[in-house]
């Protein structure tokens, strides 16, 4: 669980927020993601980590995310953090360990639900550098992530985990509908894009 403090200035192209409410909420993710995954190399592996635990419906936003992307069975991708297999605060830096050993110079995307303003509440983040886990719960945890995408599920500032256990999960399914579609989208489009360069350098 991460908590959405009072957020710098916007500097684009580091940070983009918007309400899941807005018709063009996937393509505004989709290209957000291809402008970061452009920045790599195209033969650098890809790793998901879906940060979260589905013993508390506002934190269940990561596994959720995780459970989909692992239906689509894809080589685009390798995903830690899912419903049955969740990454959470106990595991999470041994997670981040195991990855930087099977997977060399990978680019992380982190997921995680948030906290936040009521006025941001159904908001989707998508931030340029690492993920904060449990900020938002006062827990000490490594950063992770090149790149971390948040869903903002319910208000944060006062009983915390009270409120993260009366957060709807209707709202946490949307999020995570839009977050794991809009990143498979992304991911296949990057994905047909690199192999297009390849074949014309050879």
């Amino acid at each position: 669980m991460n908590f959405s403090s009072k957020a710098p200035p916007l500097q684009e192209p580091s940070c983009l927020k918007i309400s899941h409410a807005d018709p063009n909420i996937y393509s505004a993710i989709t290209h957000r993601l291809l402008f970061h995954f452009s920045r790599t190399r195209p033969d650098t592996p890809i790793v998901i980590i879906c940060v979260g635990t589905d013993r508390s419906t506002g934190d269940s936003l990561g596994p959720l995310v995780g459970t989909t992307l692992a239906r689509f069975h894809s080589p685009l991708f390798h995903l830690y953090g899912t419903l049955e297999e969740p990454v959470h605060a106990i595991n999470l830096e041994e997670t981040v360990s195991l990855v930087y050993q099977k997977h060399a110079n990978p680019f992380i995307i982190a997921i995680d639900a948030c906290l936040g303003q009521s006025t941001s509440v159904g908001c989707i983040q998508v931030v340029e550098g690492p993920l904060r886990p449990g900020a938002g719960v006062n827990k000490q945890l490594p950063p992770v992530g090149d790149i971390h995408l948040t869903g903002i599920v319910n208000v944060g500032g006062f009983m915390e985990y009270f409120v993260l256990q009366n957060t709807r999960l209707s709202l946490v399914m949307r999020l995570s509908d839009i977050i794991s579609s809009s990143l498979y989208s992304a991911l296949k489009q990057w994905n047909l894009h690199a192999r297009s360069a390849a074949t014309r350098e050879q």
